[in-house]
């Protein structure tokens, strides 16, 4: 009987790896199911002291708390905003069905459905019928500036961050809200985000929710000043900004103030104030919910604008400070030269332009969690936040989480090695204790989706070059490859060979290129010339006419950086290689000349 069950769980388990281009959600589904810590949210203490006994008094615990961190706008002055030379043509956007069509045959079937409970599996299915009535509904809702009630509540779902898992501030509210107004929002983000940018509205330090920029390419441009400055023998003081509850406390009459300063005006200026306004929300948990809540704050997370609205927000943070700031929505960071002590005043001197900034729009930061990093000198630099009530020195760190790659003070990356590779082999030991019988085919899938990208998130901002750390990060994968039963009796290269996978130096190497490839064509929408200098006589018979200049640098964590460790491997490829368009055609040409004995690289 127990050999039978066991036979039937490893048909079961094949059939899902079978169907994951099919449905992603099932695979995903089950390995969570699979997992010993689970992410629900269970029991919270009450002021008490007490914990919730039911769900009932968890979401109205919750719901409480939400409200509590809304802003109570000051409207009886609102500040005046410089106004761009730019006009929004409320013409330029119109909802037709084709424009609705696309939308509704893009929709991930395996999303939840909003308050009004129309779920995006029967929009994608009836989208042939719903296109026309939709695009209608859609074009009067723009027209009147009048939003449906079910349009504008939310199911908000509470979402651990980290800390005490009963501690009620460490959960964030995301809302689900309607897919048909998802649709529209859509529609009107892609119009909106091509008038920002083509008239370059926004900031360049914003490198959030935007096409072409991501966590990595904030990294990238700020290790490459980092550790340019520390090559130049400068030191650096970087601060990491903490907002109060960002997106859940932005006043909404200061941002429509803003929305106008952008040049946005007319029926979309009104549409988007009705958008914001009179919403309401409904905290839920596991089928229960609490009562709806008037939501006097924020741009709703979970929405498709939500997101755009807040980048619009912040966007003239950078015009307020003198040092040099990069920032992914609301995770922001600061930084000066540092050669003596007394550099650091510019940076204070930032930082209260900043307070006066979060005074004056009311968007709080949170001092307690601002923290300050001391790069490259021992001077004993201090700075300070808080309003005139409270001002409080930040807290001094020897590394930060920042983007999900942790930084320390040395920049180096053994702290990153360790903890990647100490979340892979979590993962390992729960797919040890899952799948019994792999074969190949199954741990490939596995191992690409599910393992090795805890080992290369954002790799080409914090690559190793110790030995130390390329062991502990390649021993991942050779102790993953163990996991298939007929694989063990071969040597860690042969079982690479059999699977069809390289070594992970091999991986940092190909990412690398691939990284060069996409800024020197433009596929990341940042300057190039930021990290790399073209030469001047770059082509002969046996290269190419995109080499780079090759720099010299004082200290490894310059020589090591990505703009420099890529200069020979960059120079050295083919031109039929570094002349390829899409990312796609380099990958394909980069592995038939480095790879050419290998089935697959990928």
């Amino acid at each position: 009987m127990n050999r039978a069950i066991r036979k039937e769980e490893d048909e079961k388990r094949k059939q899902i790896l079978a169907g994951f281009k099919n449905n992603q959600r099932r695979f995903y589904t089950y390995m969570r199911s699979k997992q010993t810590v689970k992410d629900n949210v269970t029991v919270l203490r009450k002021d008490d002291g007490e914990l919730t006994k039911t769900d009932q008094e968890t979401v109205d615990l919750l719901s409480a708390y939400f409200k509590e961190v809304y802003t109570v706008e000051e409207v009886t002055k609102l500040p005046v905003v410089t106004e761009k030379d730019f006009d929004w043509n409320d013409a330029d956007l119109n909802f037709d069905s084709m424009a609705v069509m696309e939308k509704l045959q893009k929709l991930n079937p395996d999303k939840s459905p909003g308050s009004d409970g129309i779920h995006p599996m029967l929009l994608k299915e009836c989208a042939n019928v719903l296109a026309e009535p939709l695009s209608l509904l859609f074009q009067e809702s723009f027209d009147t500036g009048i939003l449906p009630a079910d349009w504008k509540t939310a199911n908000i779902v509470p979402i651990f961050k980290k800390g005490n898992r009963t501690d009620r501030a460490n959960y964030r509210p995301v809302s689900l809200t309607s897919v048909p107004c998802k649709i529209m929002e859509s529609i009107i983000k892609q119009k909106l985000m091509k008038y920002l940018e083509s008239n370059d509205l926004l900031c360049r330090e914003q490198h959030g929710f935007r096409s072409g920029r991501s966590c990595l390419t904030n990294l990238l441009e700020a290790l490459e000043i980092w550790t340019k400055a520390l090559d130049e023998g400068y030191g650096l003081d970087v601060v990491y900004l903490d907002y109060r509850k960002a997106f859940d406390s932005v006043p909404h009459r200061r941002l429509i103030e803003k929305l106008k300063a952008f040049g946005i005006k007319g029926k979309l200026l009104h549409w988007l104030d009705n958008f914001l306004t009179s919403r309401t929300m409904k905290v839920g948990l596991r089928g229960t919910f609490s009562q709806l809540l008037e939501v006097l704050s924020g741009v709703p997370q979970g929405s498709v604008l939500g997101p755009l609205l807040f980048l619009l927000y912040v966007n003239e943070l950078p015009s307020w400070i003198k040092c040099d700031m990069r920032m992914f929505a609301d995770d922001t960071k600061l930084w000066c030269r540092i050669m003596k002590d007394t550099d650091s005043s510019v940076l204070q001197e930032d930082l209260d332009s900043l307070q006066s900034w979060s005074d004056i729009w009311q968007l709080k930061f949170n001092a307690d969690k601002c923290k300050v990093m001391h790069i490259g000198h021992s001077f004993d630099t201090k700075y300070y936040m808080g309003d005139a009530s409270a001002t409080k020195e930040l807290q001094v760190v020897k590394e930060e989480r920042d983007l999900g790659v942790i930084i320390t003070s040395d920049l180096k990356s053994s702290s990153q090695c360790l903890k990647s590779a100490a979340t892979a082999r979590r993962v390992i030991a729960m797919v040890r204790r899952t799948f019994r019988n792999m074969d190949i085919a199954d741990f490939r899938l596995i191992y690409k989706v599910y393992i090795r990208p805890h080992l290369e998130f954002c790799i080409q901002a914090w690559s190793p070059h110790f030995l130390k750390d390329i062991e502990v990060l390649e021993n991942v994968q050779k102790a993953a490859t163990n996991l298939v039963p007929e694989l063990r009796k071969y040597s860690y290269p042969i079982r690479l060979q059999k699977i069809g996978i390289t070594t992970l130096v091999d991986r940092r190497v190909r990412g690398d290129m691939i990284e060069v490839h996409k800024l020197l064509t433009g596929k990341e929408q940042v300057d190039h010339k930021q990290f790399f200098i073209l030469a001047d006589k770059p082509y002969n018979l046996r290269g190419h006419e995109k080499k780079l200049e090759k720099g010299r640098s004082r200290l490894d964590s310059r020589k090591f950086f990505f703009s420099q460790r890529v200069v020979n491997g960059w120079n050295g490829l083919p031109a039929k290689v570094v002349n390829t368009e899409s990312v796609n055609s380099f990958k394909n040409a980069y592995d038939r000349c480095c790879y050419k004995d290998m089935d697959d690289r990928s």
